[in-house]
């Protein structure tokens, strides 16, 4: 072989090994833009749950940021815990097999939440699932009681775009920021005012931004059920679980494929929020309640899929929104299959931003006073019974307008950026 040749192959050789130097470095130069601006965090925990026997966890989390807010110090903090794995693994080190994910949902109402852990540790089958908490802001009595839990795996996850941790910028109250019935042309303030002329309140509207955040977060976010593929429940802070919610659920969410093709869902008590049930010897289908409600993976697509409907939907409220335009649009009935005697109850007498402050403010005596019967302890749903639908009920139907307090473009892009958070493309996020 001659010595210009060997030359050559040696040249050739090392312009291969500069490219792939070149490169490599491109690729770490990448990351460090990318972590420099937010798109990907390096997340490291330690002290914060040394006391709960969990060591130092890291993990490499992609999300989608574009478009989101700035966030606070608190926001980042709060978002770091989304991550961290659930507590109780030393007591509840596996979940049963056919499990239901439990999910509460909760703001400041520390009495109500006593009331609801009080109640879900007496749910016969609880510790063979996991719990997992949303909090919409940080208030640490509500954490306190969270962190007390003892009787089943248990996640605790915090809205980081919540309006109450947002003091002095959008989503919270921004400086500038138009103010009831204002007029921007003559106030020369933010903001677009709603159907009824008025703009945006930040507590009203954290109402319907943390159920939709939680629920891309829950389906698609969190590592625990981001593939989970059976059922999750989802329950409220003033909602009173009876001993037999979980195994009636259970049951009841099998025998809903069997016996009603139409049923969207499974439901712990009617959507009558002041009904007890019927107390027939048959299964029931009717519109979908928001008490103690279940679905799977293939509903949620479909409501994710409406992600524009119901984001420009002009109602604070996300189940007057369900109603009046996401279910609608599904192009056939829309049902819930439940039992003829209600496993869950309503016990909030007070709206979602009080109950807070004095001792047992909003509740009855400081404590609720809610008649549990020997048939309220066990599975008292028969997959035998037929079912009886009812096909036409009163409420919220489609053509409703809705009731406002969600006129504002901002709150509009907010929702909107939710339903891709956890998206690359059109691609969901390994697991």
């Amino acid at each position: 072989m001659s010595l210009d040749r060997k030359n050559r192959i040696k040249h050739a050789a090392f312009r291969r090994i500069l490219h792939v130097v070149v490169v490599a470095l491109l690729g770490v130069l990448l990351l460090f833009f990318l972590w420099r601006t937010g798109s990907v965090y390096h997340i490291t925990w330690d002290s914060d749950e040394v006391d709960e026997g969990i060591v130092q966890h890291t993990a490499l989390v992609s999300i989608e940021k574009s478009g989101l807010p700035k966030q606070t110090k608190l926001s980042v903090s709060l978002e770091k815990r989304n991550w961290l794995p659930p507590r109780n693994l030393d007591l509840f080190p596996n979940l049963a097999e056919d499990h239901i994910t439990l999910v509460l949902y909760v703001h400041n109402r520390p009495q109500y939440l006593k009331v609801v852990v009080e109640s879900l540790s007496k749910v016969e089958g609880i510790g063979e699932t996991l719990l997992i908490v949303s909090h919409d802001g940080y208030f640490e009595e509500m954490n306190k009681i969270v962190k007390s839990i003892r009787f089943c795996q248990v996640k605790q996850i915090f809205a980081p775009y919540s309006p109450h941790l947002f003091p002095n910028s959008f989503p919270g109250v921004s400086p500038g920021d138009c103010q009831q019935k204002d007029d921007p042309s003559k106030k020369h303030c933010k903001g677009n005012p709603d159907q009824y002329g008025n703009h945006r309140s930040p507590k009203i509207v954290s109402l319907k931004h943390h159920w939709w955040w939680m629920m891309n977060t829950v389906w698609d976010g969190l590592k625990e059920t981001r593939q989970h593929s059976g059922h999750i429940l989802f329950i409220e802070e003033d909602h009173f679980i009876f001993p037999n919610a979980y195994r009636n659920i259970q049951l009841l969410t099998k025998l809903k494929a069997q016996k009603c093709s139409d049923c969207y869902a499974a439901n712990l008590a009617p959507s009558d929020v002041n009904s007890r049930g019927e107390g027939w010897a048959s299964l029931i289908a009717e519109k979908i309640g928001n008490i103690g409600y279940a679905f799977n993976r293939t509903v949620w697509r479909k409501i994710h899929s409406r992600a524009r409907e119901f984001c420009f939907f002009d109602d604070y409220n996300w189940d007057i929104t369900m109603w009046a335009t996401v279910y609608p649009s599904f192009g056939g009935p829309v049902y819930t299959l439940r039992g003829p005697r209600a496993s869950a109850a309503h016990f909030g007498k007070c709206g979602l931003h009080q109950g807070q402050g004095e001792q047992g403010a909003c509740i009855d005596n400081g404590s609720v006073n809610i008649a549990i019967e020997e048939v309220d302890r066990i599975t008292n749903v028969n997959s035998d019974w037929e079912v009886h639908i009812y096909k036409r009920q009163s409420g919220y139907q489609a053509g409703f307008k809705g009731w406002g307090g969600w006129g504002d473009m901002r709150d509009h892009q907010l929702c909107l950026d939710f339903a891709k958070m956890y998206y690359l493309g059109s691609t969901p996020l390994p697991g």
